[in-house]
């Protein structure tokens, strides 16, 4: 069945986030440490969530921030920027991984497995969550009702799909990682034109280029984030679009809800998202051409 090892990941998120304060057990990472996550894709959102983040690429040019820790993020530890900016890197080094014995895991000081085993479907959900609860709970984050949080995220009505080409996702703050995470799972999974958007910047020449064909999400953040997102919600709905604001409560669960969109949208448009077209010309010949 098309979607089947998504689908299956996305309800394990609960069974497997329990696991995550066991995983992490009572490593810490440095008190007072000036620390720095990193991660490509799918991972360096996880990073974004866990803390300060950079790009690896932007490590290895030279161009992060000081850190006297670095932790990078890489579900299957074997990504190449990854683990130039862990080498390139001078200081105490950290994976969080679902590969113990991974290229990476040799190249850091300290390793915490976040998932019991490796994620099967390439458009990440389960691995992403864990991540960051592990990421979390290392800088001492009681992360134990996250999987309730996620069960009961699960249970609620989803989005649900529509026929629109193209979606928006909107935020600020601590809901910046969700933005990005959620416009690629859209991306990869159900190849949709779909484009992250800072709360803020949105409003600022944007909205020229948006009409009612765009289906819209605004995480709603906090405090005067609050009050621009409802301004958003405002603006999208003059110029004729559908807009659904969505209540911000914490990166791991406020995925979930795209997670789920991604899958139904895949099946309303009998896309397989598990493979993120690696299996189809000529996405896998432009994979191979930089692999």
């Amino acid at each position: 069945m098309p979607g089947q090892m998504t689908l299956s990941a996305i309800a394990l998120q609960p069974e497997w986030l329990r696991q995550v304060p066991e995983r992490a057990g009572p490593k810490r990472l440095p008190p007072d440490a000036r620390v720095l996550f990193t991660g490509c894709g799918t991972s360096f959102h996880a990073a974004l969530a866990c803390g300060p983040a950079a790009q690896a690429l932007e490590i290895v040019l030279g161009n992060a921030p000081e850190a006297d820790v670095l932790v990078a993020i890489s579900h299957e530890g074997t990504t190449s920027l990854t683990r130039e900016a862990v080498e390139a890197f001078e200081g105490e080094k950290w994976l969080v991984t679902g590969a113990p014995e991974s290229p990476l895991a040799r190249a850091v000081d300290h390793v915490v497995v976040a998932t019991p085993e490796l994620e099967q479907s390439y458009c990440h959900t389960v691995s992403y969550t864990c991540a960051i609860a592990a990421g979390r709970a290392l800088q001492g984050e009681n992360v134990s009702e996250l999987p309730g949080a996620v069960e009961r995220e699960l249970a609620t009505d989803p989005l649900g799909a529509s026929k629109h080409q193209r979606f928006l996702v909107a935020g600020a703050g601590d809901d910046t990682a969700t933005v990005l995470e959620a416009v690629l799972k859209l991306r990869e999974g159900s190849h949709v034109a779909a484009e992250a958007h800072h709360t803020e910047q949105l409003l600022h020449g944007h909205l020229a280029a948006i009409d009612s064909s765009v289906r819209c999400f605004v995480l709603e953040g906090r405090g005067r984030g609050s009050e621009r997102a409802r301004d958003v919600e405002r603006a999208l709905g003059e110029v004729g679009c559908e807009v659904t604001v969505l209540p911000t409560t914490h990166p791991v669960v406020d995925i979930v809800r795209f997670q789920r969109l991604t899958v139904d949208l895949a099946a309303a448009r009998g896309i397989d998202p598990d493979l993120i077209r690696w299996d189809e010309e000529p996405w896998d010949r432009a994979r191979k051409s930089y692999d």
